[in-house]
């Protein structure tokens, strides 16, 4: 965003004036601005009425005033251009253009003079609900909506309308400071909100929901900036299924790209990844209210044996750590606590305590010391309207908890267990004392886990920013290489390869004795890219009878397979031994991402499993051994039951050695897989590689 589109986003965001332009629509966001509470200046233009809802209207834009701050502009969309370059002229600040009719029906014409005809003026949309101010009470709104500030809050952009919509109306109490509906994102995208949002100090956190970026290097700025900032951003990204990429195209007119690589730009930038809006919301609203804690331990309290047992199990499946009560404090705990309460953690401090502040709020202190607690959580399900006698207990517990959090200066969240069961009053409450109130089990921790996970990262790239991405080259046409020439290629940047020669079939006995057997036999062809699915690898071959006989069963397959891909070319190598583990590599040039290294169990293994995880590049030597470290694949690498163990060290240095050719080479190679690659315990061979090459 330049500086004076930037100024006159802050002239829409926080506007003094608003002019709303157009029919039904536009009286609908005039209603939707009082609503708001929006106490500025306001007109009306539409050449047909008086008003708008009671606002005076002018024939046509030239008889405005004034420049407005903002304009709402909801005409047929033949008409927008030539309204945006009017506007533009007369120097408004910023438009939510609520129309439709361009990318996203096809139009991508029409949507390049929108372009043009903006100016430098600040535009959200075209095709989009348009933008809330929940902190100054201004609203450019297309329907009915909800939402409330405490006076900060989340900045939330979705792509989607109805979903914006659906947030705003939410029973979750999550405090907003601003909702955009982005829309086609033709002149502001979600960059430039998450770039704007991450300077705002109303802004506790930001939440994008994302069918598609349009500028991945701009995007890793912001989000760089927003993690500085200490400005948590939490991602739903949605498009990964075939259908729902489908979608995404014809919804708005973004292209969704490849879910491992957002899920690896987001862990390179510290943003949150999560798969529901529950989530979403409920992970936002956890750092909004309380922040991030500074570790991983946390004191759990119930008053259920039940509820306990809840939270320990689903602590377990996600590695949220809730540590064990030290012993030297074990019997300080017991004295606290009725004789039938067990200490652990999580504690059921049992009822016979419950709603006696004075009694409760010693055990959630001396509990939390007992375990080094760095975030806590009580579990309360509160009853339903009309059944409040019981109520005023609750409340107590409830504030002894937030008083000994508070204490400590560890964050603390209250969880209802079934997400109803957290009445709007009490989530007002709980807000006001300092807790996050929290809806599910499961999503508190989770959310808490992404937390904390967030603070671990966030110390990573304030230590080392990231270097910045390496802009995406647009696909051209690829060329193979042959297995031999890729491994020669590999071996002279000093990647080990097994010993070998590539001969013709006459010769290729005297080429496998010099070898030695056992060896292995591969006919080398641009047409093959997958070797075994054409018959054109033979392993294990001991002799030279069994090698004439895998020859003449080699180019009877292949040629069954496709006969222009048979050749007289074969590579012929050195059996290698069993490694610790089989691994895939590959490093490829994505037109959206740039480059990208993908780490994985390879082999048989590498569909059967799904064990894989994208990295963009460059990265560090620390990037990919956390990366290894994430891996399944890892426990073998670690000397699985006793097996023999890698060198894990070694096993980095290589990977980001080859990441280094692999970026200074990219200009010719788009694409580098080796699978498998042998690990064994002091190096690691490429057993199969394909390259492919830019075509010139």
């Amino acid at each position: 965003m330049t500086p004076k589109r930037r100024a006159n986003f802050e002239r829409l965001l926080k506007p003094r004036s608003i002019a709303f332009i157009g029919g039904r629509d536009a009286t609908i966001a005039v209603r939707e601005a009082r609503r708001r509470g929006f106490a500025g200046q306001m007109w009306a233009v539409n050449p047909r009425r008086t008003d708008l809802k009671g606002v005076p209207c002018v024939p046509c834009i030239a008889d405005l005033p004034e420049a407005p701050d903002a304009v709402y502009l909801a005409i047929p969309a033949g008409g927008i251009v030539a309204a945006l370059g009017e506007l533009a002229e007369m120097g408004v600040g910023g438009v939510v253009c609520f129309s439709a009719g361009f990318k996203e029906t096809g139009d991508a014409a029409a949507e390049q003079a929108l372009i043009e005809a903006t100016g430098d003026m600040a535009l959200i949309g075209p095709n989009c609900y348009g933008l809330i101010n929940y902190i100054d009470n201004a609203a450019l709104w297309s329907f009915e909506h909800g939402g409330w500030s405490p006076g900060y809050g989340a900045a939330i952009v979705t792509q989607s309308g109805m979903f914006s919509s659906d947030i705003t109306m939410s029973a979750r109490s999550l405090p907003l400071a601003y909702m955009v509906s982005a829309g086609n994102q033709a002149v502001l995208g979600l960059e430039d909100f998450l770039d704007a949002f991450a300077d705002d100090p109303a802004v506790r956190a930001i939440g994008l929901h994302i069918e598609g970026l349009q500028d991945i290097p701009a995007f890793e700025r912001a989000a760089l900036k927003a993690i500085e900032r200490g400005v948590a951003v939490v991602a739903l990204k949605t498009g990964s299924s075939s259908i729902g990429a489908a979608l995404t195209v014809s919804h708005t007119g973004s292209l969704s790209g490849s879910d491992a690589l957002y899920e690896a730009l987001f862990a390179r930038t510290g943003v949150i990844s999560v798969t529901s809006p529950a989530q979403f919301l409920e992970t936002l609203k956890y750092l909004c209210v309380v922040g991030a804690p500074k570790g991983p331990s946390v004191a759990g309290f119930t008053c259920s044996g039940g509820g306990a047992t809840m939270l320990a199990d689903h602590a377990e499946k996600i590695g949220l750590t809730f540590s064990a009560v030290r012993a030297t404090e074990h019997a300080a705990l017991v004295d606290l606590l009725p004789d039938i309460a067990t200490v652990s953690n999580p504690l059921d401090y049992t009822t016979p305590i419950w709603g006696q502040a004075e009694l409760t709020y010693p055990v959630f202190v001396k509990a939390m010391d007992a375990v080094g607690a760095e975030a806590a959580v009580l579990v309360q399900d509160y009853p339903a309207e009309g059944l409040d006698a019981s109520k005023i207990y609750y409340q107590n517990d409830a504030s002894a908890f937030a008083q000994a959090a508070c204490d400590r200066g560890i964050p603390a969240a209250i969880c209802a267990t079934l997400p109803e069961n957290l009445d709007k009053v009490t989530r007002r409450y709980l807000i006001s004392i300092g807790v996050a109130p929290m809806q599910g089990i499961h999503e508190t921790l989770n959310a808490m886990q992404s937390a904390g996970i967030w603070a671990a990262r966030r110390n990573r790239i304030l230590a080392t920013r990231p270097e910045p991405l390496i802009a995406g080259t647009p696909p051209g046409s690829l060329g193979m290489l042959t297995e031999d020439a890729g491994k020669a290629w590999l071996a002279e940047r000093g990647f080990t390869v097994p010993s070998g020669r590539t001969t013709t079939a006459q010769k290729a006995e005297v080429a496998a004795k010099k070898i030695g057997y056992p060896v292995a036999l591969k006919m080398m062809s641009t047409r093959l890219a997958h070797k075994s699915e054409a018959g054109a690898v033979a392993l294990g071959i001991a002799d030279g009878a069994a090698l004439k006989q895998a020859l003449d069963q080699m180019n009877t397959a292949v040629t069954a397979y496709d006969k222009q891909a048979v050749s007289d070319s074969y590579l012929i190598e050195a059996m290698s031994p069993t490694p610790v583990a089989e691994m895939i590599v590959t490093l490829r040039n994505d037109p959206q991402f740039g480059a990208a290294l993908v780490l994985g169990s390879g082999g048989v293994l590498t569909e059967l499993v799904g064990d894989a995880t994208t990295v963009l590049l460059p990265s560090t030597q620390d990037d990919i051994a956390s990366t290894l470290k994430s891996l399944k694949i890892f426990h073998l690498l670690e000397g699985f039951r006793g097996r023999p163990r890698a060198d894990i060290n070694k096993v980095v240095t290589v990977l980001n050695d080859l990441c280094d050719a692999f970026l200074q080479a990219r200009e010719k190679v788009s694409e580098i897989e080796i699978n498998p690659m042998f690990v064994y315990a002091d190096h690691v061979v490429a057993v199969d590689a394909l390259i492919h090459d830019n075509c010139t």
